[in-house]
């Protein structure tokens, strides 16, 4: 079982990414009032498990896809429980094929590690690379749990404000489809 934090309202002390600095600034700068937890290396779903537990949250799953040349990227984001078929998002968007991002792309383009793929990634997108994808489902939370940009810090903001307003910030407007 992973380690989790007290829940907390303020910034860390320090910042581990430069997309962890800009997700807090942006906060700040818009004035959207956040939850946060300080966590051990959390990768997978399951390791979500206790962190939506101590954040009253559901945290979304956050896959990063391309297509086959890879000059097309798609950052779609789901609820946890829902498998991701390739094929069937591919049909959905009206593309030939999609599959998994390389790792690279994911650090140059959303500068993430691996598993901690988040929406606010998009704020490291200067030339507009990224498609977001949003599930339906998804905006049925009140609340957006997700990660801070790194694997061991995660939040809550309110789902609202991530539709309406940051992806709009963030010149990222969002394809909505039932996954």
């Amino acid at each position: 079982m992973i380690y989790v934090s007290e829940v907390k309202d303020t910034v860390p002390q320090t910042f581990k990414t430069e997309l962890q600095e800009k997700v807090y600034l942006t906060l700040q700068q818009q004035g959207v009032k956040f939850k946060r937890v300080d966590t051990g290396e959390a990768i997978t779903m399951e390791d979500c498990i206790l962190i939506n537990e101590r954040l009253d949250v559901k945290t979304v799953k956050t896959v990063f896809l391309c297509n086959r040349q890879q000059t097309r990227f798609y950052l779609l984001v789901t609820t946890a429980d829902k498998p991701v078929s390739s094929k069937d998002l591919s049909s959905a968007l009206g593309i030939s094929r999609l599959s998994f991002a390389p790792v690279e792309q994911l650090d140059k383009i959303l500068g993430v590690p691996v598993g901690g793929a988040t929406l606010f990634g998009v704020l490291m997108d200067k030339e507009n690379q990224v498609q977001v994808v949003i599930d339906n489902d998804v905006l049925s939370e009140e609340w957006y749990g997700c990660s801070d940009g790194t694997t061991t810090g995660y939040m809550k903001v309110s789902t609202e404000w991530i539709v309406k307003k940051f992806l709009d910030y963030a010149n990222h407007l969002p394809v909505i489809i039932q996954v």
